[in-house]
């Protein structure tokens, strides 16, 4: 782990954020992606705004005489884009609040501290980098990042960011106090484990996501239920600075998710996905909304009829963006 840190160090490791603090004019070279790949930002040229996007209220599927509407309205979405928002999702407001604030305290802790986490291996239980692996990347992406295991939550907590102190509880310091309440009467204005309550809750839609997708499909709903208890779950905390050159760099290259489902929470707009013609399309901001994307494991499980959805993340010249992304994937057998 040390070596790997130091050869990071040595390669000039820079974030994202470090040049956007910076006020670097334009983007390294590194970051300049060919003509082809530049997301043509303002430009009609193979994006598209006026595509209306699936929006789901998940509460229909605890209405009975409902349930079968929203079962349906998955069904569609998931067959034409591999993708929807939801909303009435039943993650409180405040949670999602809370999340985002942790991120934001940990992205703006000193690049000492989030050193410390550093890795270039992508099978490290907590690892903190730029771009998607700065130590192999050919061409860079204007994305800061701190990926951690998650399901089941007990096993890697303790692993979590100790810095900044809301973003995970400390069980050694919880032996010590009676209750929660003691630990805010002495950090009044921390919430401890704001981002272990966002993982729990998402772990919990996940379930109740699976279960309609799979009624969807003509199966039983708890059909992948066992599966999903068994999988994984990786929580990827994102960080998209704003960018002196929007228009020739991205926050995360096309791809799919090779898991099963994801859940994007996004801070702002910036998320766009490849439409069934290879146009991009804008995913609207929606306050309150979530998103969901099917990823490789469905669209096999399903035979095709689904299918994952490819996309990608562009960059804003005055916004900065932060998102979590709870990638749930199925065991491998």
């Amino acid at each position: 782990m040390e070596e790997t840190k130091k050869s990071l160090l040595d390669d000039s490791f820079t974030s994202a954020m470090t040049l956007t603090n910076s006020g670097v004019p334009q983007v390294p070279d590194r970051y300049v992606l060919p003509s082809a790949q530049r997301p043509a930002l303002g430009s009609s040229i193979g994006t598209r705004d006026d595509t209306t996007l699936p929006v789901i209220d998940l509460s229909l599927l605890h209405q009975p005489l409902l349930r079968s509407r929203a079962i349906h309205e998955i069904n569609m979405a998931c067959k034409e884009f591999g993708f929807f928002q939801v909303i009435n999702h039943g993650i409180p407001s405040s949670v999602v609040k809370d999340a985002l604030d942790a991120a934001t305290q940990f992205f703006d802790l000193p690049v000492e501290e989030k050193m410390l986490l550093v890795s270039s291996n992508v099978h490290q239980p907590v690892r903190y980098g730029t771009s998607i692996n700065h130590s192999t990347d050919k061409v860079h992406y204007w994305r800061d990042f701190i990926k951690h295991y998650s399901h089941p939550l007990s096993k890697w907590i303790e692993m979590w960011p100790s810095n900044p102190p809301c973003y995970k509880t400390s069980s050694g310091y919880f032996l010590e106090s009676s209750s929660i309440d003691a630990f805010l009467d002495i950090y009044p204005s921390i919430d401890p484990d704001k981002v272990g309550k966002y993982a729990e809750a998402t772990h919990l839609l996940n379930k109740q996501l699976l279960e309609a997708i799979s009624e969807s499909l003509g199966l039983e709903k708890n059909y992948l239920q066992e599966q999903n208890e068994e999988g994984s779950q990786v929580i990827a905390v994102n960080c998209y600075p704003s960018c002196p050159e929007p228009e020739v760099t991205l926050g995360m290259p096309p791809h799919s998710d090779f898991g099963s489902l994801t859940i994007l929470l996004q801070s702002s707009e910036g998320l766009q996905i490849m439409d069934s013609n290879k146009n991009w399309v804008c995913v609207p901001y929606i306050e309150g909304a979530l998103i969901v994307q099917l990823g490789d494991q469905v669209e096999v499980m399903s035979n095709g009829i689904y299918k994952s959805v490819i996309h990608r993340v562009t960059v804003n010249k005055h916004v900065k963006m932060l998102s979590f992304a709870s990638l749930h994937s199925l065991p491998r057998r």
